[in-house]
């Protein structure tokens, strides 16, 4: 599951999820997610790791 909040890598503000659950409730690893901060407006685009990788 994405966190609902991040921390921009550009300037450090607050970026918070864009995407939307799946219909059915479950994310999977290697589902992309978007963030937006809130102070610079960047959009970062992230892939969701698998839990079992190291």
């Amino acid at each position: 599951m994405p966190e609902p909040e991040i921390v921009c890598v550009d300037c450090g503000g607050r970026c918070f999820l864009l995407t939307h659950p799946p219909e059915d409730g479950i994310w999977e690893p290697g589902d992309i997610v978007a963030y937006r901060c809130e102070d610079c407006r960047d959009r970062w685009d992230l892939v969701l790791p698998d839990p079992t990788d190291g």
